[in-house]
């Protein structure tokens, strides 16, 4: 503080009467003070401040000041000096100076729930010196209605308990005052988080996680980290669950036919599907209740009232070789009686069960009757698994391998032996034929009455007798000559698209034990170190290598136990559950094209090659994206869809005769086997057309379909024939179009000579040049050098050029009526006249003049009427031709009057 005024200590000094005070001298380093004198007589002076004083750099100010006297003499000299006295100065403070906070901002967390004594502390300085002036007296909250206050000493503590679902953070504003009543010259900004009170458990779990099909591993806990509330932690063990049992048969795989998936996993051979996907060749299975979707595998649902009879010829295997029956199968707990998969049974009469596979109390039973032997020994016929997967209501897969006396069974991958082998006596020889069922056993009504059910009509095709009703879903339920022994071959059968993944980062993979089960749709974890374990957990992923994945949710569910130092549970970490939505995928539109419209001559329809019915044919599959594009000149992202073109496989494509099925007597659908079995394809026909079935590229397809081929040796009577193309993907999810072909048949004739007689009918075969023909828009592949009309037109050629004889006949009696009445003109005018004899005149009319000359006109007229009603024949008739052909039309109009003279002629050898 710089002082305007100063209180100095006015003083006086005693001299003797032979001098005076002429001045003081002050002792001291930097003694910002001086001493003047007022009175030289009496001694009194003064002590100043040199310049102006601040406290806050020193308080207080001590030296010492010595007079002394004028001296002896004119010179001073002998000068006395007075003894040194001690002087204090004190300097006065004044309130300069305001609070200043020593932070620019404050923060702290609580839980909510609690009142607090103190949450934190402010604090404020004053650089006055004075004690009065340097003191902070008081501190203020000026944010008005907040649940806090604040006392003398700056502690902020709530007022009322604090909740986190209300405020999550307050925001106060804080000022201070010193004792002067100086207010702080800013104000500080206190922030006040609201912590919700401390519960073990995951955090940073996102409850939706949106998976799109095609990206590979998606991280499932990217930021997940655990909550433990300080407790001390010794180990961590955790039980992640993926839920796909809602997805086709327990989880999304590929939903190609069962036959397919068996040759993709390896064991083609021999392979009899007995629910196939419902199609001409096999119908079988029309009338069961399906899942009502292609999206993911087929499946059969049988309600304890269902069940269908199996073609004879379907299944060849005998029980004296090895074999093998795979099925899916979904059950819940049943009742007591028996409820069958598969029954092989005597169709009239004994009723017998050659073979049979059936569940029974929550237990697979297999029922293998031995054929007749020369012995009659007991050997085993049922063999008895009791499984929990039977009667859980879940998806699972089964296979057994039969060889007898040995069978064996895998569980989803899983072997179990039986718990009870039972033995009976061999069948006894009989004729009766066997009949094959599937969700019943077939029975025969005599005796067994009250055991027996009707099967619908609607399977059978009559009424049947079953007995022995499953309840529950089959899908992929198939026989196959052959044991299925090999384990990566039924691992592939049932392991799933879809699961759970991870990466272990090497510095953790010691520190946490990771196990997965069979089908990767659950993991567990075990470890003792919190840091190492969430890095496992961030690393942890879904996967679903499907090209076209099933779209909808998964749900996820993450299990926690952790325990403490007294190795017991200490803390509850609750659930964490979340769901991956896998995203509807880019559905591909698959696009037949080719030459859909063709005529060919009798003689290559008759050929052991036959006629290629799809020579150009193209597949091509695309699939729409909606892509962003961005404008020059415009801020704005403009979306645009755009096409593209994609591979992938198919796995069936049929062709059907549209109209009338096909005459095995003159007519079939022929391709090389040998070029289907190289490409691992399979084909089936039948008198509605032909299917070739396999997983394989559409290369490879389109290969095959061009080679297909159609013969017919009887082709007086057709005309056309019509077929029709459909090709699919994973079992019919995705279909093409429908392409259709049309073959039109060309019938051959040789040149005939009719006599010129005017009576005469003619044939209306006329001559043409050897030149590619256009026949009603369709394209002939060969040249023919015989006259070419279509036999159907024959019919209307024959009435109109008859009408035209007519015409022709009665226009000749007309022009001799008129030609004889200006003969007789000129008779009269002449001077020498002329008897015509009347009575020998003949006149000789030639109607295939006529009709050479005027009916290729007419021809080419009636093509052009043709042309412009149906708006389809365009293929080789050019402008100029069309343009030639109304000249001709128009001169033979104008030659009309010339042209009938010329059909006259005279016979006048009688004359």
């Amino acid at each position: 503080v710089y002082l305007f005024s100063l209180l100095v200590e006015s003083f006086e000094v005693t001299f003797t009467k032979e001098g005076e005070i002429c001045g003081f001298r002050i002792h001291g380093q930097n003694v910002p003070f001086e001493a003047v004198v007022l009175d030289k007589s009496t001694g009194e002076g003064v002590i100043r401040a040199k310049d102006k004083l601040d406290c806050e750099l020193q308080k207080e100010h001590t030296f010492t000041i010595q007079a002394y006297d004028c001296g002896e003499g004119p010179d001073g000299g002998n000068m006395k000096k007075s003894h040194k006295a001690t002087v204090h100065i004190q300097v006065n403070d004044m309130n300069e100076y305001s609070p200043v906070f020593k932070e620019k901002s404050y923060k702290a967390t609580v839980i909510e729930g609690k009142k607090y004594d103190s949450i934190l502390k402010v604090e404020a300085v004053d650089a006055d010196c004075s004690f009065q002036f340097s003191q902070i007296c008081s501190y203020e909250i000026v944010t008005p209605d907040v649940p806090f206050t604040i006392d003398k000493d700056g502690n902020i503590k709530n007022t009322e308990k604090l909740n986190y679902s209300k405020e999550r953070m307050y925001k106060l504003t804080v000022t201070s005052y010193d004792c002067g009543k100086n207010r702080a010259s800013e104000d500080v900004l206190v922030k006040i988080n609201i912590k919700p009170t401390c519960k073990p458990s995951w955090q940073g779990f996102n409850k939706r996680i949106e998976y799109e099909p095609g990206t590979g591993s998606l991280a499932l806990f990217p930021s997940m980290h655990l909550e433990t509330c300080e407790e001390p932690i010794t180990s961590i063990q955790v039980s992640i669950m993926l839920e796909t049992n809602h997805i086709g048969k327990g989880c999304d795989r590929d939903t190609y036919s069962e036959k397919s998936l068996h040759k993709l996993c390896g064991a083609s051979a021999g392979t009899v599907e007995l629910l196939p996907t419902p199609s001409n060749s096999a119908n079988w299975t029309v009338g069961l209740p399906t899942d009502n979707g292609h999206d993911s595998d087929q499946v059969f649902e049988f309600n304890g009232t269902q069940a269908i009879k199996v073609p004879e010829g379907v299944v060849s295997t005998t029980l004296k070789e090895p074999f093998t029956i795979s099925v899916w199968m979904r059950h819940g707990p049943g009742g007591r009686e028996k409820e069958t998969i598969l029954c092989n049974s005597d169709k009239t009469e004994m009723n017998r069960h050659h073979y049979s596979l059936y569940v029974h109390n929550c237990r697979l039973v297999l029922l293998l009757r031995q054929e007749p032997t020369e012995s009659e020994n007991y050997k085993p016929a049922e063999f008895h698994w009791k499984l929990d997967q039977v009667c859980d209501k879940e998806w699972h897969h089964y296979v057994l391998n039969i060889e007898f006396p040995a069978v064996t069974l895998f569980v989803d991958g899983a072997t179990f032996e039986p718990f009870l082998v039972t033995e009976d006596y061999p069948l006894h020889a009989s004729k009766i034929e066997t009949q094959l069922t599937i969700g019943a056993c077939w029975q025969d009504l005599s005796g067994h009455d009250n055991d027996t059910e009707t099967l619908s009509e609607t399977l059978t095709g009559g009424s049947a007798l079953m007995t022995q009703y499953f309840r529950g879903n089959l899908a992929g339920l198939m026989i196959r000559s052959g044991k299925l022994e090999n384990k990566k071959v039924i691992d592939c059968l049932y392991t799933c698209k879809e699961g759970l993944d991870v990466q272990l980062p090497e510095e953790v993979a010691s520190a946490v034990k990771v196990e997965f089960n069979p089908n990767q749709s659950s993991l567990t974890l075990e470890g003792d170190d919190i840091e190492s374990f969430e890095k496992v957990m961030q690393h942890i992923s879904y996967l679903n290598s499907r090209q076209f994945p099933t779209p909808g949710i998964r749900h996820l569910r993450v299990t926690t136990t952790v325990k403490c130092f007294n190795e017991e549970t200490c803390i509850s970490v609750p659930d964490s559950e979340g769901y991956v939505m896998v995203l509807q995928p880019e559905e591909p539109k698959i696009s037949l094209s080719g030459i859909d419209h063709f005529a060919r001559g009798a003689a290559e329809f008759e050929s052991t090659e036959g006629v290629t019915l799809f020579p150009e044919l193209r597949i091509v599959s695309t699939i729409t994206r909606e892509v962003e594009v961005e404008v020059e000149d415009d801020p704005t992202v403009q979306e645009t869809v755009v096409s593209e073109e994609i591979m992938h496989n198919l796995d069936t494509c049929e062709v059907t005769v549209v109209g009338d099925e096909l005459n095995g007597d003159h007519e079939s659908l022929e391709v090389d086997l040998a070029q289907i079995q190289q490409r691992a394809l399979e084909m089936s026909s039948s008198n509605v057309g032909m299917v070739i079935t396999g997983v394989n590229t559409m290369a490879n397809y389109e290969q095959v379909l061009h080679l297909i081929r159609y013969r017919n040796w009887h082709t007086e009577a057709l005309f056309d024939r019509k077929f029709k193309l459909v090709c699919s993907e994973l079992n019919g999810r995705y279909i093409s179009n429908e392409f259709k072909v049309e073959v039109n048949v060309i019938h051959t004739a040789n040149p005939m000579d009719h006599a010129n007689n005017a009576m005469v009918q003619p044939q209306f075969i006329n001559q043409v040049q050897h030149a590619s023909v256009d026949l009603s828009g369709h394209n002939l592949a060969n040249m023919h050098q015989a006259s070419v009309v279509p036999s159907a037109a024959t019919i209307v050629i024959v009435v109109c050029v008859s009408f035209l004889v007519f015409m022709i006949i009665l226009g000749v009696f007309r022009i001799r009526a008129a030609h004889q009445g200006t003969l007789r003109d000129q008779e009269n005018g002449k001077e020498n006249e002329m008897d015509w004899d009347d009575s020998a005149l003949t006149i000789t009319v030639n109607p295939m003049e006529t009709y050479e000359d005027q009916h290729s006109s007419e021809e080419e007229g009636d093509e052009e009427e043709e042309d412009s009603e149906d708006g389809e024949e365009e293929d080789d008739i050019t402008s100029a031709e069309s343009d030639s052909s109304e000249d001709e039309g128009g001169e033979q109009e104008d030659q009309q009057g010339s042209s009938r003279q010329q059909q006259l002629e005279w016979d006048d050898s009688t004359y």
